[in-house]
């Protein structure tokens, strides 16, 4: 059994920060790569921002130089720093993992819960 559990997240004012974590737990063999997508209301859920082991990261163009993620693979977190928040930004936030489980070769997709990111003008 694999899940991930995000926490953070809540209400802040255009310019402002937040700081959202998720951790996955459960039989994993080793993690792929974390990440962030995020879905508004009647939108498409889409990419925020994806780490691998390995270091390396991508992020929507949207939240380039704003937003940061940053993995601490011994803990099985992945965490999102937003900065220069805009309203444009609300959304729920998704963490999402691509992992092998413990006596598995095979890898598999797994989501946390959301948690609610809004941005008031």
């Amino acid at each position: 059994q694999v899940q991930l559990v995000e926490s953070g997240g809540g209400l802040v004012q255009a310019g402002g920060s937040l700081r959202v974590s998720c951790t996955a737990s459960g039989s994993i063999y080793s993690i792929i790569d974390m990440g962030w997508y995020r879905q508004a209301p009647g939108k498409q859920r889409e990419l925020v921002a994806l780490t691998t082991s390995g270091g390396i990261t991508n992020y929507a163009d949207s939240v380039k130089g704003r937003f940061t993620i940053s993995r601490d693979n011994a803990r099985n977190t992945v965490a999102l720093q937003m900065n220069s928040l805009k309203p444009e930004d609300t959304a729920v936030y998704y963490c999402k993992a691509n992992l092998v489980p413990t006596r598995s070769s095979v890898t598999f997709q797994y989501w946390g819960q959301g948690t609610q990111v809004t941005v008031t003008s």
